[in-house]
C-alpha cells in the first residue's frame, strides 16, 4: 500500500523551499549551535533572512553568537558580519 506524500503544511521546508539560512559563529569563529526559535532557522529569501537577523540579532548575541554568516543553500553569501553594537 503506499500512501501519498505528507501535505507541505505538515512537513518542515525543505532547503529548496527555503534556500537561505545564517551560520552562527562564537567569538573564535566556530558554528554555534541555538535550539527554538533561535536555532536552525531557514528562509524563503534574502530579505526575510535579512529582516529576521536585524530583529533577533540582540538575543543572538546573548546566546554567545558573535557574528554570522549568510548562505544560499551551500553559497555563502556574505559574512562574518559582527553582531556587535
Amino acid at each position: 500500500m503506499n500512501l501519498p506524500d505528507v501535505p507541505p503544511t505538515f512537513r518542515p521546508p525543505s532547503p529548496a523551499e527555503r534556500p537561505w539560512a545564517w551560520r552562527l559563529l562564537d567569538a573564535a569563529g566556530a558554528e554555534v549551535s541555538l535550539e527554538g526559535d533561535l536555532g536552525q532557522q531557514r528562509f524563503p529569501s534574502q530579505g526575510d533572512a535579512e529582516s529576521w537577523v536585524g530583529e533577533v540579532w540582540r538575543e543572538l548575541a546573548e546566546a554567545g553568537v558573535a557574528a554570522v554568516t549568510l548562505y544560499e543553500l551551500d553559497r555563502e553569501v556574505y559574512g562574518p558580519m559582527s553582531l556587535e553594537a
